[in-house]
């Protein structure tokens, strides 16, 4: 058994979307109640709460704030679990210490757990999910198995997901015993060590033109707004204006966001079907590990780089290679440019220019990129 998420679009009517939003504030609400406790119980002298000991706040919660028994009780329990992860982060890997959620800038999101079949598919068009009843959905692939959980989410632009997560079995491909090494670049987004290159897909730069019009207008009316609101407040008036109240602003932000979402979509698309289509055709999968946050830092490259999304990629292999029985494995990008894959000669350090070159001692003519994934292939 293994666990897999599917994607579903949901279409709630006004009564669920409303459930939704006052959803998300409670547990946005709760996550700072819970957090606020354990700040001010470590200035205190005492020591961080488990998970099992803040769900036991919970019902005392409530009952000092009745309302939040009209969220789901599973999602309350889910920020409780979150908040003790945020917590184990900080102490064993040393992240920054957990944050306060405001309703500006906070993740629209919450999960459930499937308990006693609160969660469950109705038909091939629609979904019940806890406090909400049946909902109405669209997706490409119907979820199969024992569902485990299921987030809802909120997009930017409005638009309304559920994912769901299930235990499916484990499904096995035909093997075909190859192995492949495959090298990440800019020009093109991986090349293979026999010699396939898929091609680099500036997605953001097709969309470029349209989301830089809103972009300007965001940021004017943006400013425009927050001169409106200084003026409200140097009038005193009673009850200034805020962002929200400008629909004008809205617009623009919401615009923007809708570009962002179609260049990340149209890029996603793409690197599942060049996962799928290598994970179809190796049996294992040799790539580079690379440190993509040092590579960032080259500010003629960044955005380049960020484009190309090699983490998600690499993301997307694993997963897939673990659902079919498959093997991906990361290994060193250390001189697999300048050392010949047929002698082993290291020829030194080429500029980025260097596309193509001739080894000096066997008189191997390479290309730069087919070159490293063959090294990559027997690292």
């Amino acid at each position: 058994m293994t666990m897999k998420t599917f994607k579903l679009r949901i279409y709630p009517n006004v009564t669920q979307r409303i459930q939704f939003e006052r959803n998300f504030g409670m547990c946005r609400f709760v996550w700072n109640e819970l957090l606020n406790m354990q700040t001010k119980r470590h200035e205190n002298g005492g020591t961080y709460l488990n998970e099992f000991k803040m769900n036991y706040l919970l019902k005392p919660l409530k009952q000092e704030y009745p309302w939040l028994k009209e969220a789901d009780s599973t999602s309350l329990l889910g920020v409780s679990h979150n908040l003790h992860l945020a917590f184990q982060k900080l102490f064993k890997e040393h992240a920054g210490y957990p944050r306060f959620k405001s309703k500006r800038f906070a993740r629209h999101a919450y999960r459930s757990n499937a308990v006693n079949g609160n969660i469950a598919v109705v038909d091939d068009t629609h979904i019940r999910l806890p406090k909400t009843g049946v909902i109405r959905f669209r997706a490409g692939q119907l979820p199969v198995g024992k569902i485990k959980t299921a987030t809802v989410i909120r997009s930017n632009v409005g638009k309304y997901y559920v994912l769901v997560v299930a235990d499916v079995e484990n499904a096995s491909w035909h093997k075909t015993d190859a192995m492949v090494g495959i090298d990440m670049g800019i020009t093109d987004l991986a090349i293979t060590s026999d010699g396939m290159k898929y091609a680099t897909k500036r997605f953001d730069k097709a969309m470029a033109k349209k989301s830089h019009y809103w972009e300007k207008r965001l940021a004017r009316r943006r400013r425009q707004a927050e001169q409106e609101i200084a003026w409200d407040k140097h009038l005193k008036v009673q009850a200034p204006r805020q962002l929200s109240d400008f629909k004008n602003y809205l617009k623009a932000k919401t615009m923007v966001a809708k570009y962002s979402e179609k260049v990340a979509n149209q890029r996603r698309d793409y690197l599942q079907k060049i996962s799928t289509e290598l994970v179809t055709q190796y049996d294992v999968i040799k790539l580079e590990d690379l440190k993509i946050k040092g590579l960032l830092r080259n500010h003629n490259l960044a955005r380049a780089i960020a484009n190309q999304a090699w983490r998600e990629l690499r993301q997307m292999l694993e997963y897939k290679a673990d659902w079919y029985d498959k093997k991906v494995i990361a290994v060193s990008p250390n001189k697999t440019s300048q050392r010949c894959s047929v002698c082993g000669y290291d020829d030194g350090k080429h500029e980025l220019a260097v596309r193509e070159w001739t080894c000096p001692q066997c008189h191997t003519h390479h290309d730069r990129d087919i070159n490293a994934a063959k090294n990559i292939l027997v690292s």
